[in-house]
């Protein structure tokens, strides 16, 4: 099963899917001008055992609300079967990288994002709390990657997740969700890691 999902998901991010970052590119672009005058308004989502959908469960997300109408956000803790390096076969600078790409969620899956640290703003990101940045464009990406240590302060995630207006605010309301501050070492914590996919399968979205 996870050898099939491993081999799915390099032929869906081999294709020029990179550039598949796309939408997750327009929409940076889209909503950078309204996000550089501060930071996003970021917190942390707990999934609680109200949680009962298995693309949630027992997940720590990144949640962001200026992004878009409605809240947007990447799931943290859910590493897939298949290291960074086989994203880019043609870079041998990578070949020897074990870091996993993650799981973000079941929204465009196949469309890469990623999450950086970096004490200056590029032009191509919006910062998330002090330190963090996200982005899904593909020139910032490779401008990382080609770092004396490519995978420091940065994680990728195919897909995101998405709610409509007003459902996230219900859900926390009724105890699904137990909000956290976003920083730096938390939306990096190496600790609380729960591989993908879970045992029960993931359900996705559109």
């Amino acid at each position: 099963m996870r050898c099939y999902l491993a081999a799915a998901l390099l032929g869906l991010l081999l294709l020029p899917r990179l550039t598949a970052i796309a939408d997750a590119a327009r929409l940076t672009s889209s909503t950078r001008a309204a996000a550089s005058k501060s930071s996003l308004t970021a917190i942390l989502l707990v999934a609680q055992d109200a949680v009962a959908d298995p693309n949630f469960e027992g997940s720590i997300v990144l949640v962001m609300n200026d992004l878009g109408p409605a809240p947007i956000g990447i799931i943290l803790n859910r590493p897939m079967p298949i290291f960074v390096s086989r994203f880019f076969p043609g870079n041998p600078r990578l070949a020897h990288v074990r870091d996993r790409a993650y799981y973000g969620g079941p929204v465009q899956f196949g469309d890469l994002w990623y999450l950086f640290r970096s004490r200056q703003a590029p032009k191509s990101a919006v910062q998330v709390c002090a330190g963090v940045f996200v982005s899904a464009d593909k020139d910032l990406l490779l401008k990382l990657l080609a770092r004396k240590q490519p995978m420091k302060g940065l994680r990728l995630f195919v897909g995101h997740a998405g709610w409509a207006p007003g459902q996230l605010q219900a859900e926390i309301d009724g105890g699904a969700w137990l909000p956290r501050r976003a920083d730096a070492g938390s939306i990096f914590d190496p600790k609380p890691l729960r591989p993908w996919p879970p045992a029960r399968g993931p359900r996705r979205g559109t």
